[in-house]
């Protein structure tokens, strides 16, 4: 039933090979591909926790996170979107922050939105910052180069003081 053939093996043709000219072997294999640009790794959506969520504790990330649900702690990211229903009690830290629901305490970030539905007590350290109507407010706003860190432009204009206060 099985019988091995010469037919398959390397350098015998079949009898329709024989017949027809054989193509150069570079035409069939492709060449490599060398790209001058690197991969670019595509950008892993936010985090989103859902509304029906409630943490207690901090949260730290390098990524981008979108809280929908309640957080009882301190958050720091690289994008921070507060959910239009979503309550955090603690300190938010990150680069961009667009806050849509509750924050009961301290805001900074280079980049701080209060949409019309924001709802804000604390205060709020920002480098730019954008406040819509309707968006509520209780603290105070201060502008700081590097707010994350904490650095006002005051302080990195200001010279340093001898002892001697000279």
């Amino acid at each position: 039933m099985f019988s091995k053939s010469k037919i398959n093996e390397p350098g015998n043709k079949t009898p329709e090979q024989a017949a027809t000219p054989s193509q150069p072997a570079a035409a069939t294999t492709p060449a490599p591909s060398y790209s001058a640009a690197p991969a670019v790794k595509p950008k892993p959506p936010a985090s989103v926790l859902s509304s029906d969520l409630h943490i207690t504790g901090n949260i730290r990330t390098s990524g981008d996170v979108q809280i929908e649900g309640q957080v009882d702690g301190d958050i720091r990211a690289h994008l921070l979107i507060i959910g239009e229903g979503a309550t955090v009690r603690g300190e938010l830290i990150a680069d961009d922050i667009v806050i849509n629901g509750r924050i009961v305490g301290r805001v900074r970030g280079l980049k701080v939105r209060l949409t019309s539905t924001a709802r804000v007590e604390g205060d709020i350290i920002h480098k730019t910052i954008a406040i819509e109507s309707g968006a509520h407010f209780e603290g105070s706003v201060q502008r700081h180069e590097d707010p994350i860190t904490g650095e006002s432009k005051q302080k990195a204009l200001a010279k340093p003081v001898d002892d001697q206060g000279v």
